[in-house]
């Protein structure tokens, strides 16, 4: 299962918070057409009120993150970090889980 660092952690909750302060809201992963450069799955995230039925919840210290079922899939195996540039703009990295 999809694991968060914590400064994803972090972010999540700030992102989220700024935009929903509600108890059910979350930042969504869905995948995203397309592919990455390296043939990998593309993703686009959302701040959404509440998870979707099917959707996979990821409960971090502060945060919540739902994946829809291919993206909860395909993030199985990995750690999401994040990280804020100096400008303010957010990135999200995905990293494999350490063995």
């Amino acid at each position: 299962m999809l694991t968060l660092t914590e400064n994803a952690d972090a972010v999540v909750t700030t992102i989220v918070g700024r935009e929903d302060a509600s108890a059910e809201a979350g930042l969504r992963i869905q995948t995203a057409e397309g592919q990455g450069p390296g043939g990998e799955a593309r993703f686009a995230v959302q701040v959404v009120a509440a998870p979707e039925e099917a959707d996979v919840v990821i409960e971090g210290d502060a945060s919540r993150v739902f994946l829809e079922a291919n993206a909860a899939e395909a993030l199985s195996d990995k750690v999401l970090d994040a990280g804020v540039d100096e400008a303010g703009a957010v990135s999200f990295t995905i990293l494999p889980q350490p063995s």
